[in-house]
């Protein structure tokens, strides 16, 4: 029940729940985890190199994202390494994630920062 867009990139050893919505042209790199009902907008980045120019590339350096469950991110976001997005979390379109975000929180900006909590009534599991 996974719903992959036009142009999704999906590297190795990634871990994609049920119920996932991933737009086209989503990046998810190595080593990222997707849970259910996770929503990823059209053209998110999410990135794992925090030093991507070196001579030797040791792949246990690579920290993907962890996008919890029901967490909805829009468009045009870029998630930085090793970052986890709780869960139901709302990360506001064109943003660029720095920071862990918490459970339930919304985001937005660059970098992103809290703008308020999800309200209590909308805290549903995203529906594809």
């Amino acid at each position: 029940n996974t719903l992959i867009g036009t142009n999704v990139v999906i590297e190795g050893d990634c871990k994609i729940g049920n119920n996932v919505s991933l737009q086209s042209n989503v990046y998810i790199p190595k080593n990222c985890v997707i849970e259910d009902y996770a929503f990823l907008g059209p053209c998110v980045v999410i990135t794992n190199d925090k030093y991507p120019i070196r001579e030797k590339l040791n792949h246990s350096d690579l920290k993907g994202a962890i996008i919890r469950k029901g967490a909805s991110i829009g468009a045009n976001t870029t998630i930085l390494p090793g970052i986890e997005i709780g869960e139901g979390a709302m990360i506001g379109a064109g943003s660029v994630v720095t920071k862990n975000v918490k459970a339930w929180e919304i985001v937005a900006g660059n970098p992103a920062k809290k703008i308020k909590e999800v309200p209590k009534n909308l805290r549903v599991l995203n529906k594809i």
